[in-house]
């Protein structure tokens, strides 16, 4: 029924996202084995779950596909409901696993721990350009995983580190950061996982509201509402206190090195709102995860450094939001210069200043136009 429902969305969108959805549909009936073993995952949450998912927000706001392999930029709103809310979004994901790991056997980047006093932070790489994470208290050996997109990957690195894995924290429901939630939660039996009850994280088991603290061990992690990528995304902070230490954002899709998320299901305010959220945390919190200020040094230091790490595929997390004040356009929504670099305002005579969530907006758009060379 929803193959028929997308379809006849899809009617006038022109061939090309048809013949994308016709060869999503034709995997799809290759596939019915893996949908007889995926039925569970139609409700998108926890396995128990048998009430039929939320109809997408009315302020959804999607930009439709240009080129690139990102599901999310497939055929638009129609595939987006696909994706997050039925077993095809599922087996797209599976896709995406297979031909990550065939390609990066060993991981797309080699990462560094960070060790602080009793506790480890541990990226590891997933997908083609995805981090999940492992928190782990080094006394107690106890370890939280955070959006465990490859289940083989975070699980090889719970055994190569000998910890026990109690919790799963997810910021949002998109299968590229809780895919794992199904073989982790089923391996480690006593494994809680965490989310918002907004978002439909599939096996779900201990709902999480803003500033619920979550504690592991000595780890005292906080999550806080960030809507706009999703309507339950949340981030979480893990307090540096206990540990003498730095704090650490964990920020799924919402804040990037140099840039954010895409706002799928809310507007520029709702987006501006979680920016500002995390920009009220201290300029020395650790932030684990275009360019329209060209007089910006400390962006092009930045660049240079990025560019000098990938060609060696070194990881180039974290930042810290310190650093990201200082560059990320995303996070400088009050500065001068990104409004006289994006010209005249959007009033009807082009002399209105733009508003700060109007020049999120606007940098969100000219971004997702942007095509990498």
């Amino acid at each position: 029924m929803a193959a028929v429902v997308a379809a006849t969305a899809l009617k006038g969108r022109g061939a090309r996202n048809a013949r994308v959805l016709r060869g999503i549909l034709a995997g799809a009936t290759a596939n019915k084995a893996s949908h007889n073993r995926t039925r569970a995952l139609q409700s998108h949450s926890s396995p128990e779950g048998k009430e039929e998912p939320e109809p997408l927000s009315p302020e959804l706001e999607y930009i439709p596909r240009k080129r690139g392999k990102n599901p999310m930029k497939a055929v638009g709103l129609a595939w987006y409901s696909l994706y997050t809310r039925t077993w095809l979004g599922y087996l797209f994901y599976r896709q995406q696993l297979r031909r990550a790991r065939n390609r990066y056997p060993k991981g797309h980047s080699k990462t560094q721990p960070r060790l602080f006093n009793g506790v480890k932070v541990l990226p590891i790489p997933v997908l083609s350009d995805n981090y999940s994470y492992l928190i782990i208290d080094t006394q107690a050996q106890l370890a939280v995983a955070v959006d465990p997109s490859d289940p083989r990957a975070v699980q090889a690195s719970i055994e190569k580190e000998g910890v026990t894995l109690v919790a799963i924290l997810c910021t949002h429901k998109h299968w590229d950061h809780s895919g794992g939630n199904r073989d982790l939660s089923r391996r480690h039996r006593d494994c809680r996982v965490y989310g918002s009850p907004q978002d439909g994280i599939p096996y779900l088991t201990h709902p999480l509201c803003h500033q619920d603290v979550v504690s592991v061990g000595r780890l005292q992690i906080r999550a806080l509402a960030t809507p706009g990528h999703t309507q339950g995304h949340l981030v979480y902070l893990l307090d540096g206190e206990p540990y003498k230490g730095p704090s650490c954002l964990f920020s799924g899709d919402l804040l990037f090195l140099s840039g954010c998320g895409r706002t799928f299901e809310g507007n520029a305010e709702t987006m501006l709102s979680s920016l500002d959220t995390v920009l009220g945390l201290g300029d020395d919190t650790l932030l684990w995860p275009g360019v329209v200020e060209p007089e910006n040094l400390a962006r092009e230091r930045k660049m240079q450094w990025v560019q000098r790490q990938r060609l060696e595929r070194k990881g180039t997390c974290p930042s810290t939001l310190g650093e990201e004040r200082s560059y990320n356009p995303f996070l400088r929504t009050h500065c001068l210069a990104l409004q006289e670099a994006l010209g005249p305002g959007p009033g009807p005579t082009g002399d209105d200043d733009y508003s700060r969530a109007q020049l999120l907006e606007e940098l969100r758009r000219l971004k997702d136009m942007h095509k990498s060379k």
